[in-house]
């Protein structure tokens, strides 16, 4: 079956050569070059990705981001601009982007990127648990269940509750979480952690892993600032709490 893919980029020639190599892929792909006119057709369909240029007429990409993710949709979205700055690129992620480009980008990174996103979503359809220290935290196989202090994981139907209360996480605040939660106690640095769950390691991104780790501790820990959970271990990475 084609992976249906939403392209939103006002620029003709660039949205153009996205979807030559999507269509490459063997995806089926809508184009709109308007930010509400995107949104209504995210609204219309089911889509594999989502592919947002930031500046954007009608409705910027910003925008659009943070009302499919008030939709609790889980879609992968991948964000465009011109710009470069570091706030841009941590504003995007804060509002539940799972990945970003800057143009001008390379193609072969661009192709990397949108495969590492559809292999990463095939695998979570068909993953299966496998733990990493049944002696430190409570495990259900029947029901892929993760227990650990008041965190309660289920990966079958990708929910997290936090003292019997579902918490709304992205698709990749999930893929992080899980990651940490499969190995507890094991540091894992920056560049490891893009390679794990993002699929792919690449030297001016880490600032992506930081953004994903303050978002998920904003929602799973007590105290953000102190947390119970996700660790940091310093000078080199973060780590998942083996036993509370």
């Amino acid at each position: 079956m084609k992976k249906s893919v939403l392209i939103v980029e006002d620029d003709p020639d660039i949205a153009h050569l996205i979807e030559l190599q999507l269509l490459d892929l063997g995806c089926d792909v809508d184009i709109s070059h308007d930010g509400a006119e995107g949104f209504n057709l995210f609204k219309a369909r089911q889509y594999a990705l989502v592919i947002l240029d930031i500046m954007l007429p009608g409705m910027d990409g910003l925008d659009i981001c943070k009302a499919i993710r008030a939709m609790e949709s889980s879609v992968p979205i991948m964000m465009l601009t011109a710009k470069s700055t570091e706030l841009d690129r941590v504003l995007g992620l804060e509002l539940g982007a799972d990945d970003y480009l800057t143009k001008p980008f390379s193609v072969l990174e661009l192709v990397a990127r949108i495969k590492a996103i559809f292999r990463r979503e095939a695998f979570r359809r068909k993953e299966s648990f496998t733990p990493g220290s049944e002696s430190e935290s409570v495990l259900n196989k029947r029901q892929n269940q993760i227990t650990v202090g008041d965190l309660s994981i289920n990966i079958a139907s990708r929910t997290v509750k936090k003292e019997q209360q579902i918490l709304s996480l992205t698709a990749k605040e999930f893929d992080l979480l899980i990651f940490f939660a499969r190995h507890p106690g094991q540091v894992f640095t920056r560049t490891q952690l893009l390679d794990k769950v993002w699929g792919y390691g690449h030297d001016g991104y880490e600032h992506t892993v930081n953004s994903h780790i303050n978002r998920l501790r904003a929602k799973v820990e007590k105290n953000p600032a102190r947390p119970d959970y996700i660790l940091t271990a310093w000078g080199v990475g973060y780590k998942f709490v083996e036993a509370l």
